[in-house]
Protein backbone atom coordinates (compact mmCIF):
# COMPACT_ATOMS: atom_id res chain seq x y z
CA UNK A 1 0.00 0.00 0.00
CA UNK A 2 1.28 3.47 -0.86
CA UNK A 3 1.10 6.39 1.55
CA UNK A 4 -1.29 8.10 -0.86
CA UNK A 5 -3.66 5.13 -0.64
CA UNK A 6 -3.41 5.23 3.15
CA UNK A 7 -4.21 8.95 3.16
CA UNK A 8 -7.21 8.32 0.92
CA UNK A 9 -8.53 5.75 3.40
CA UNK A 10 -8.07 8.22 6.27
CA UNK A 11 -10.25 10.79 4.53
CA UNK A 12 -12.77 8.22 3.33
CA UNK A 13 -13.29 6.80 6.83
CA UNK A 14 -12.65 10.11 8.64
CA UNK A 15 -10.33 8.14 10.87
CA UNK A 16 -6.63 7.69 11.46
CA UNK A 17 -7.15 4.96 14.04
CA UNK A 18 -4.89 1.92 14.27
CA UNK A 19 -6.14 -0.98 16.41
CA UNK A 20 -3.54 -3.13 18.11
CA UNK A 21 -4.37 -6.82 18.04
CA UNK A 22 -2.41 -7.86 21.14
CA UNK A 23 -4.17 -11.05 22.17
CA UNK A 24 -3.66 -12.38 25.69
CA UNK A 25 -5.51 -15.65 26.31
CA UNK A 26 -5.95 -14.72 29.98
CA UNK A 27 -7.97 -11.64 29.01
CA UNK A 28 -10.21 -12.77 26.18
CA UNK A 29 -13.76 -14.06 26.81
CA UNK A 30 -13.67 -17.52 28.32
CA UNK A 31 -16.11 -19.04 25.84
CA UNK A 32 -13.58 -18.52 23.03
CA UNK A 33 -11.11 -20.85 24.74
CA UNK A 34 -13.31 -23.78 23.76
CA UNK A 35 -12.71 -23.08 20.06
CA UNK A 36 -9.95 -24.61 17.95
CA UNK A 37 -8.16 -21.27 17.45
CA UNK A 38 -9.31 -18.78 20.11
CA UNK A 39 -6.73 -16.15 19.14
CA UNK A 40 -7.88 -16.00 15.52
CA UNK A 41 -11.57 -16.14 16.47
CA UNK A 42 -11.05 -13.22 18.85
CA UNK A 43 -9.24 -11.22 16.16
CA UNK A 44 -11.83 -12.07 13.52
CA UNK A 45 -14.65 -10.81 15.74
CA UNK A 46 -12.78 -7.57 16.50
CA UNK A 47 -11.98 -7.03 12.81
CA UNK A 48 -15.56 -7.73 11.72
CA UNK A 49 -16.84 -5.22 14.28
CA UNK A 50 -14.36 -2.39 13.66
CA UNK A 51 -13.05 -2.52 10.09
CA UNK A 52 -15.11 0.48 8.95
CA UNK A 53 -13.77 2.63 11.80
CA UNK A 54 -10.05 1.96 11.49
CA UNK A 55 -7.45 2.36 8.76
CA UNK A 56 -4.84 0.02 10.26
CA UNK A 57 -4.41 -3.11 12.36
CA UNK A 58 -1.22 -3.79 14.30
CA UNK A 59 -0.62 -7.25 15.76
CA UNK A 60 2.27 -7.20 18.23
CA UNK A 61 4.06 -10.39 17.27
CA UNK A 62 5.17 -11.15 20.86
CA UNK A 63 1.56 -11.97 21.73
CA UNK A 64 1.63 -14.67 19.04
CA UNK A 65 5.19 -15.95 19.41
CA UNK A 66 4.46 -16.57 23.10
CA UNK A 67 2.14 -19.42 22.07
CA UNK A 68 4.64 -21.16 19.82
CA UNK A 69 3.71 -22.56 16.44
CA UNK A 70 -0.04 -22.29 17.17
CA UNK A 71 0.35 -18.60 17.90
CA UNK A 72 2.29 -18.05 14.69
CA UNK A 73 -0.43 -19.87 12.74
CA UNK A 74 -3.02 -17.61 14.37
CA UNK A 75 -1.02 -14.58 13.25
CA UNK A 76 -0.86 -15.90 9.69
CA UNK A 77 -4.61 -16.58 9.64
CA UNK A 78 -5.25 -13.08 11.00
CA UNK A 79 -3.17 -11.26 8.38
CA UNK A 80 -4.62 -13.44 5.62
CA UNK A 81 -8.13 -12.60 6.80
CA UNK A 82 -7.44 -8.86 6.77
CA UNK A 83 -5.77 -8.96 3.36
CA UNK A 84 -8.58 -11.01 1.83
CA UNK A 85 -11.59 -9.27 3.41
CA UNK A 86 -10.26 -5.73 3.83
CA UNK A 87 -7.32 -5.12 1.47
CA UNK A 88 -7.77 -1.36 1.89
CA UNK A 89 -6.62 -1.57 5.53
CA UNK A 90 -2.97 -0.90 6.33
CA UNK A 91 -1.28 -3.71 8.26
CA UNK A 92 1.61 -3.39 10.68
CA UNK A 93 3.72 -6.25 12.01
CA UNK A 94 4.81 -4.84 15.36
CA UNK A 95 7.90 -7.02 15.55
CA UNK A 96 10.60 -4.47 16.52
CA UNK A 97 13.27 -6.33 14.58
CA UNK A 98 16.78 -5.08 13.87
CA UNK A 99 19.90 -7.15 13.24
CA UNK A 100 22.84 -7.38 10.84
CA UNK A 101 22.11 -7.17 7.13
CA UNK A 102 21.67 -10.85 6.20
CA UNK A 103 19.43 -11.48 9.20
CA UNK A 104 17.42 -8.33 8.53
CA UNK A 105 16.87 -9.51 4.97
CA UNK A 106 15.29 -12.69 6.31
CA UNK A 107 13.15 -10.79 8.81
CA UNK A 108 12.01 -8.47 6.03
CA UNK A 109 11.15 -11.43 3.80
CA UNK A 110 9.20 -13.10 6.61
CA UNK A 111 6.96 -10.15 7.39
CA UNK A 112 6.73 -8.21 4.14
CA UNK A 113 6.75 -11.08 1.64
CA UNK A 114 5.67 -14.33 3.29
CA UNK A 115 3.09 -12.89 5.70
CA UNK A 116 2.45 -9.95 3.35
CA UNK A 117 2.18 -7.17 5.92
CA UNK A 118 2.29 -3.62 4.59
CA UNK A 119 4.86 -2.61 7.19
CA UNK A 120 7.03 -3.76 10.07
CA UNK A 121 8.47 -1.96 13.10
CA UNK A 122 12.26 -1.92 13.30
CA UNK A 123 14.79 -0.84 15.93
CA UNK A 124 17.50 1.52 14.57
CA UNK A 125 20.27 0.85 17.08
CA UNK A 126 22.44 -1.21 14.71
CA UNK A 127 22.28 1.40 11.99
CA UNK A 128 21.87 1.62 8.23
CA UNK A 129 22.76 -1.92 7.16
CA UNK A 130 20.25 -3.35 9.64
CA UNK A 131 17.37 -1.23 8.29
CA UNK A 132 17.93 -0.89 4.54
CA UNK A 133 16.98 -4.53 3.80
CA UNK A 134 13.46 -3.69 5.02
CA UNK A 135 13.36 -0.52 2.91
CA UNK A 136 14.09 -2.43 -0.30
CA UNK A 137 10.51 -3.73 -0.65
CA UNK A 138 8.36 -1.69 -3.05
CA UNK A 139 5.19 -0.20 -1.54
CA UNK A 140 6.12 -1.60 1.85
CA UNK A 141 7.03 0.51 4.85
CA UNK A 142 9.55 0.35 7.67
CA UNK A 143 8.39 1.98 10.90
CA UNK A 144 11.48 3.03 12.80
CA UNK A 145 11.45 3.36 16.58
CA UNK A 146 12.23 7.04 17.18
CA UNK A 147 10.82 8.18 20.52
CA UNK A 148 8.82 5.53 22.34
CA UNK A 149 6.06 5.88 24.94
CA UNK A 150 7.63 3.83 27.74
CA UNK A 151 9.28 5.29 30.84
CA UNK A 152 12.66 3.82 29.86
CA UNK A 153 12.72 5.93 26.70
CA UNK A 154 14.57 8.54 28.74
CA UNK A 155 17.43 6.11 29.43
CA UNK A 156 18.89 6.65 25.95
CA UNK A 157 16.55 8.28 23.44
CA UNK A 158 16.63 11.79 24.88
CA UNK A 159 20.30 11.80 25.94
CA UNK A 160 22.43 14.38 24.18
CA UNK A 161 25.55 13.50 22.22
CA UNK A 162 27.42 16.39 20.61
CA UNK A 163 24.68 18.69 21.87
CA UNK A 164 21.77 16.87 20.17
CA UNK A 165 19.28 14.34 21.51
CA UNK A 166 19.81 10.81 20.23
CA UNK A 167 16.27 10.47 18.83
CA UNK A 168 16.87 13.55 16.67
CA UNK A 169 20.08 12.05 15.35
CA UNK A 170 18.20 8.84 14.51
CA UNK A 171 15.59 10.81 12.56
CA UNK A 172 18.14 12.91 10.68
CA UNK A 173 20.45 10.01 9.84
CA UNK A 174 17.63 7.74 8.68
CA UNK A 175 16.67 10.28 6.01
CA UNK A 176 20.00 9.59 4.26
CA UNK A 177 19.40 5.85 3.89
CA UNK A 178 18.51 4.19 0.60
CA UNK A 179 14.74 4.16 -0.06
CA UNK A 180 14.18 6.42 2.99
CA UNK A 181 10.87 7.48 1.43
CA UNK A 182 9.55 4.14 2.72
CA UNK A 183 10.20 5.14 6.33
CA UNK A 184 7.61 5.88 8.98
CA UNK A 185 8.40 6.50 12.65
CA UNK A 186 7.12 5.44 16.07
CA UNK A 187 6.58 8.41 18.39
CA UNK A 188 4.79 7.83 21.69
CA UNK A 189 1.67 9.85 22.55
CA UNK A 190 3.00 10.35 26.07
CA UNK A 191 5.78 12.45 24.50
CA UNK A 192 3.38 14.97 22.88
CA UNK A 193 5.61 17.94 23.74
CA UNK A 194 8.27 16.55 21.38
CA UNK A 195 6.11 16.40 18.25
CA UNK A 196 6.83 19.95 17.07
CA UNK A 197 10.57 19.26 17.10
CA UNK A 198 10.07 15.93 15.34
CA UNK A 199 7.99 17.54 12.60
CA UNK A 200 10.83 19.97 11.88
CA UNK A 201 12.99 16.96 10.95
CA UNK A 202 10.43 14.69 9.26
CA UNK A 203 7.61 17.02 8.17
CA UNK A 204 6.09 14.66 5.59
CA UNK A 205 6.46 11.22 7.18
CA UNK A 206 3.73 9.16 8.79
CA UNK A 207 4.08 8.76 12.55
CA UNK A 208 2.74 5.69 14.33
CA UNK A 209 1.63 6.91 17.75
CA UNK A 210 1.05 4.41 20.56
CA UNK A 211 0.09 5.49 24.06
CA UNK A 212 -3.38 7.02 23.52
CA UNK A 213 -5.91 5.40 25.81
CA UNK A 214 -4.65 3.03 28.48
CA UNK A 215 -1.25 4.75 28.64
CA UNK A 216 -2.78 8.21 29.07
CA UNK A 217 -1.68 10.04 25.91
CA UNK A 218 -3.84 12.93 24.66
CA UNK A 219 -5.22 12.64 21.12
CA UNK A 220 -5.88 16.38 20.83
CA UNK A 221 -2.35 17.30 21.94
CA UNK A 222 -0.76 14.83 19.54
CA UNK A 223 -2.84 16.14 16.63
CA UNK A 224 -2.13 19.78 17.47
CA UNK A 225 1.63 19.29 17.22
CA UNK A 226 1.98 16.19 15.05
CA UNK A 227 -0.53 16.42 12.20
CA UNK A 228 0.74 17.50 8.79
CA UNK A 229 -0.99 18.45 5.53
CA UNK A 230 -1.61 14.76 4.74
CA UNK A 231 -2.68 13.98 8.33
CA UNK A 232 0.49 11.90 8.72
CA UNK A 233 -0.62 10.15 11.90
CA UNK A 234 -1.70 6.64 12.82
CA UNK A 235 -3.00 6.66 16.39
CA UNK A 236 -2.80 3.23 17.96
CA UNK A 237 -5.12 1.96 20.65
CA UNK A 238 -4.99 -1.64 21.81
CA UNK A 239 -6.21 -2.57 25.29
CA UNK A 240 -8.82 0.18 25.57
CA UNK A 241 -10.59 -1.20 22.50
CA UNK A 242 -10.05 -4.94 22.31
CA UNK A 243 -10.53 -5.55 26.05
CA UNK A 244 -13.48 -3.20 26.53
CA UNK A 245 -15.39 -6.31 27.63
CA UNK A 246 -14.55 -9.95 28.32
CA UNK A 247 -18.15 -11.05 27.98
CA UNK A 248 -19.93 -12.45 24.93
CA UNK A 249 -20.60 -8.87 23.75
CA UNK A 250 -16.85 -8.10 23.54
CA UNK A 251 -16.88 -7.28 19.82
CA UNK A 252 -19.78 -4.85 20.14
CA UNK A 253 -18.08 -3.14 23.11
CA UNK A 254 -14.85 -2.94 21.13
CA UNK A 255 -16.75 -1.24 18.33
CA UNK A 256 -18.24 1.26 20.78
CA UNK A 257 -14.78 2.20 22.06
CA UNK A 258 -13.36 2.44 18.54
CA UNK A 259 -16.30 4.62 17.51
CA UNK A 260 -15.61 7.05 20.36
CA UNK A 261 -12.06 7.57 19.11
CA UNK A 262 -13.12 7.72 15.46
CA UNK A 263 -15.74 10.36 16.28
CA UNK A 264 -13.14 12.47 18.04
CA UNK A 265 -10.87 12.09 15.01
CA UNK A 266 -13.68 13.15 12.68
CA UNK A 267 -14.18 16.32 14.71
CA UNK A 268 -10.47 17.06 14.58
CA UNK A 269 -10.44 16.59 10.79
CA UNK A 270 -13.39 18.99 10.47
CA UNK A 271 -11.71 21.63 12.63
CA UNK A 272 -8.46 21.41 10.67
CA UNK A 273 -10.24 21.63 7.29
CA UNK A 274 -8.43 18.59 5.92
CA UNK A 275 -10.89 17.70 3.18
CA UNK A 276 -9.14 15.39 0.73
CA UNK A 277 -9.75 16.16 -2.91
CA UNK A 278 -7.01 14.19 -4.69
Amino acid sequence: MTTQQLTQQIHLKKSFLCIGLDVDLTKIPQHLLQLEDPIFEFNKAIIDATHDLTVAYKPNTAFYEAYGIKGWQSLQKTINYINEKHPDIFTIADAKRGDIGNTSSMYAKAFLEDLNFDSVTVAPYMGKDSVEPFLAFENKHTILLALTSNEGAFDFQTLKTNGKELYKQVLETSKTWKNAENLMYVVGATKAEYFSEIRKIVPDSFLLVPGVGAQGGSLSEVCKCGMNKSIGLLINSSRAIIYASNESNFAMKAREEAQKIQSEMEEILKRTNTDYTD
